[in-house]
């Protein structure tokens, strides 16, 4: 069996379809209507909506390496319809009524992703297949039938989230009870990423790679909210930050976003025959309730793609840009895969990479706008990015152009964002908690409660 595979080089996603040639970077200080910072999903599909809104805004987005080389190149492929952040947090401050809202709005974000990308006109293996989310032992299976009942109260019904047999879809070893929901589908992240990128050059939108922002300013009385760069400064109505995953680069915002690191494996195309024994026919997303979780996708050339948390933190929030991932957490995740299908045991993995997703401290999503300082940002997905950030895209859309709607009353809008505590703690809190999740997932496949290990991770991470 062939054990070497690509480790790094971005994701698996760019390397089928070649990493992209660099574009320009910005030519100097320019004048624009509004100022993206970051070329990921929030980015383009902020752009995207500005300008079918008002195709006159002159929209210039900055890009410190190219468009989609973060999380959004990076993902496991699920366009999930779930609220990105607390629905009990949202509740508290701004009602039950406007969290079950929010989570209306998820679920069309969904539908929405699909139906736009086809108008855009690029293919991005986008299939709504939906979700099915698997329990492999009677401590799993508890939390899953009560995460169904929960679900109840925040406007999940029968026909958005039902509990089925676990071989209805996708033979699963192990697996003694499953969920399935239809509001998530699969994508191929970065032929998204690069579709929504020459979809919005397209329609006039200026995107600058290899442009580093080294500073935001708001607005104040002698100058408009500008971005700097070394090589000249956007002058800009509006500068919004899209920075997700890298926003601790930035002094003022170093805390507020913990750059959490998630590990991916992409094995070789699996024979006919294999696929036929998993049961695996259609384009379902597959997850599962260890509290240690992992996410995968059939690609659409015939591929498993697999995912979970390797290293899930740097000390100081460091990144690790290049995505090459440990030898330790690639072969943590071929036993996972190989311990759900015993039938792929022997196909190889092809490539092997990492990236980084935004967690805020209270694992509430944001998207705001402020008047005064002309400074907006959005981000905080906590994992749901890649149907959050459409979401985000049309909201900020409103918000810029002060435009009164359904999006701009929506919890996650203003939303103050809680600090990460300064290091070390954060390293040792963030380490803590992921070992106590191992720990809990190793002693429920003895007992049929969920271990208190989890129980203290979970307080110790304020979800």
């Amino acid at each position: 069996m062939r054990m070497s595979f690509v480790n790094g080089s971005v994701s698996y996603w760019f390397r089928e379809i070649g990493l992209p040639e660099p574009g320009a970077p910005l030519p100097g200080s320019l004048q624009a209507d509004v100022c993206l910072i970051g070329a990921g999903y929030t980015g383009l599909w902020t752009a995207y909506y500005l300008k079918k809104a008002q195709p006159d805004l002159r929209i210039v987005v900055l890009e410190k390496e190219f468009a989609g080389f973060g999380a959004s190149g990076r993902n496991g492929g699920w366009v999930v319809g779930e609220l990105a952040g607390s629905h009990h947090l949202y509740a508290k401050r701004h009602g039950v009524e406007a969290a079950v809202r929010m989570q209306k709005e998820m679920f069309a974000t969904v539908a929405e992703v699909v139906r736009e990308s086809a108008a855009a006109g690029f293919e991005a293996d986008l299939v709504q297949d939906g979700l099915l989310t698997v329990a492999r032992n009677p401590a799993q299976l508890r939390r899953l039938r009560e995460s169904v009942e929960a679900e109840r109260a925040w406007g999940w019904d029968e026909e958005d989230l039902r509990l089925i047999s676990p071989r209805d879809r996708i033979d699963v070893e192990g697996a003694i009870g499953a969920s399935w929901t239809p509001h998530c589908a699969r994508v191929q992240p970065a032929k998204l990423a690069r579709g929504l990128a020459g979809a919005v050059r397209a329609m006039g939108v200026e995107i600058y790679e290899g442009t580093p922002v080294t500073d935001l300013r708001p607005r104040t009385p002698a100058s408009e909210p500008m971005a700097v760069t070394p090589y000249g400064v956007v002058s800009a109505d509006y500068v919004i930050r899209c920075t997700e995953g890298f926003t601790a680069a930035f002094t003022a915002t170093h805390r507020d976003w913990l750059p959490m690191n998630s590990s991916m494996i992409v094995t070789e195309p699996l024979p006919d025959a294999v696929w036929a024994e998993i049961g695996w026919r259609g384009s379902e997303l597959l997850g599962d309730m260890a509290h240690y979780y992992m996410y995968a996708q059939r690609t659409a050339d015939g591929r498993i793609a697999f995912g979970g948390r390797g290293k899930p933190y740097r000390f100081g929030s460091k990144i690790d840009d290049g995505g090459r991932t440990q030898d330790r957490t690639v072969q943590a995740l071929r036993s996972a895969l190989r311990g759900m299908f015993p039938a792929a045991a022997d196909v190889p993995v092809a490539h092997a990479w990492s990236g980084v997703l935004g967690v805020p401290r209270d694992w509430c999503s944001t998207a705001t706008v402020d008047h005064v300082t002309g400074l907006g940002h959005a981000g905080g997905y906590t994992g749901h990015g890649v149907a959050a950030t459409n979401l985000a895209g049309r909201t900020l859309r409103d918000l810029v152009l002060r435009h009164d709607t359904d999006l701009t009353t929506l919890p996650w809008v203003g939303w103050t964002v809680r600090q990460w505590e300064p290091e070390p703690l954060r390293w040792l809190g963030v380490h803590l908690m992921y070992s106590l999740y191992r720990h809990a997932d190793t002693r429920e496949h003895h007992h049929p409660r969920t271990s208190k290990l989890a129980t203290l991770a979970d307080r110790l991470s304020g979800r």
